[in-house]
This record gives C-alpha cells, structure tokens and sequence, in this order.
C-alpha cells in the first residue's frame, strides 16, 4: 500500500461526498453523523424496518453498530445488510460489546450469519468474543487477549471470511494473508464516548471510495488517528470536552502536509499462515 494512499483517499471522500447510512446507538449517533459530516461524507441515520432496506440500496455504504439493542433494530439490521449485499454497497459491523451479554453475542453471530461484511471493526475484546476466543469486557471497555492486535487481526480475518479492524493502543487490519499495524491515535480518545463507533463510520466512508478494504480500513485509520493527535495538541484539548470539539475540527481541516508528517503505518513482516 503506498504511503499516499491515506490522502488520496480523504481528498476523493471530500470530493465525491459519499452517503453513509448507518443504524446505529442511540449514544453516538448525534456524534457519528458530525464526524462524518466534518469529514466530508453525508449521513443518514434510518433505522425504521419500513425503509432500511430502500436506505441502503442509495447508500454507498453501509455502518450496522450494535450498541443499543432490541429485536427491532436487528429487524432493521438484517434487512439492510441484505439490500446492501444485493446491490453490491460494503458493509461494516461494529460489533459494540460482543460478550458482554449472550442477546449482543448471539446478535452479532446472527448478524455474520445472515449478511456478508465488508469489514468488522471492533476493539480486542469484541473481536476475540467474536470467533470464540473468551475475553473479558466491562461495558463497552476491552479487556485482555492472549494474541496482539495483528495475530487477532490475522486469525478473525481467516475464521470470519472478511477484512477485520482491530483498534488499541496499536492498530490492526487484516483480511487473512496481509497484516498492516497503524501507530497513529492517542489515549484521549477513549476518554471521549462514541470516537469507536465513528471509527467504524469512517471506515464506512473509506470504503465508499476504495474497493479494496484493507487500503480502506488502514487509510481511515491512519486519518482518523492523525487527526486525533493533531487536536490533542491543541489549547486545552487535554480535556475531553475540548479534544472533541477540536477533533471534529481536524477531521474537517486535515491537510496532505498533516498525513504526510503524521501519517504512520506498516505492512507486518513475517506472518505465519
């Protein structure tokens, strides 16, 4: 992947103004739909079972986020993944708290079982609950895995069939051959509710513009992360309130020169198949 890949990408999703829909938790949406629009795609947040499907077929992505659940919104996310699949938009899972409860657990199962992901977006915990790998989670809080982020990130992609994201302090991608570790972000960001699951919307927006979703996933990353270092600079932004305000700011403000001196990331050698 080459290192410009993350601004060309950015520049096209300003471009082209991508509409992402997302059924999302009632916590980030009011977020999520800022982050996008700062970021330069159009959001929309339809979540009604009378028109998810028609929703996704205009769409050029799709975001399913299990955060709050009930049996109505799995209702709403099924038909949509499967109008999505049907009319060849990606779709992203973010897998909010899998393990946490057996409803979120058996939802997310339900949810790889009946549609085809693009790509699964999700912090250690949830990734390793997710192919059957027993971590504790606390909320929506990730716990400890035996594996790093790239061998998790390597294996889910092989069990799952799809491109996976795993987010920490380092960053994973994989879709079971390549593994590709992101080393931007800050702390911060999990001081701030709802930057997960905008994670997972931006990569939506990547993928609205990119075909391959590895080069998708890791040029969101490598902006998103950016963009959140770039803020915590910022007066005050050692403060939640003040880092998302200014981070809403830079995602709409990033330049090609900020991904140049910032942007990192690595294709990881010497990966066991």
């Amino acid at each position: 992947m080459e290192k410009t890949k993350p601004i060309e990408l950015l520049e096209k999703i300003r471009a082209v103004n991508p509409l992402i829909h997302n059924i999302t938790n009632i916590v980030v949406a009011n977020f999520t739909a800022n982050g996008l629009l700062a970021l330069g795609a159009s959001p929309v947040m339809a979540d009604a079972v009378e028109e998810t499907a028609e929703m996704a077929k205009a769409a050029n992505a799709v975001v399913l986020n299990i955060g709050t659940l009930n049996e109505r919104i799995v209702d709403a996310m099924i038909l949509a993944g499967k109008s999505a699949n049907e009319n060849d938009v990606p779709v992203v899972l973010d897998p909010v708290a899998a393990g946490a409860t057996h409803f979120r657990t058996e939802t997310a199962q339900k949810l790889l079982q009946e549609i085809n992901f693009t790509a699964i977006r999700g912090n250690a915990s949830e990734i390793a609950n997710l192919i059957g790998m027993k971590s504790k989670i606390k909320g929506v809080d990730a716990g400890e895995t035996n594996l790093d982020a790239g061998e998790l990130a390597l294996r889910a992609a092989k069990e799952l069939n799809t491109t996976v994201v795993v987010s920490g302090k380092t960053d994973a991608v994989s879709n079971g051959s390549d593994v590709y570790l992101v080393h931007n972000g800050h702390p911060i960001l999990t001081k701030v509710t709802g930057t997960g699951c905008l994670l997972s919307a931006v990569c939506g927006a990547f993928l609205a513009v990119e075909k391959d979703p590895v080069t998708a996933a890791v040029s969101a990353l490598v902006m998103y992360g950016t963009a959140a270092e770039i803020a915590r600079e910022k007066a005050r932004a050692d403060l939640p309130g003040s880092f998302q305000i200014e981070f809403l700011n830079q995602l709409a403000t990033l330049s090609a020169e900020d991904l140049e001196v910032y942007g990192s990331f690595e294709k990881k050698a010497g990966i066991i198949q």
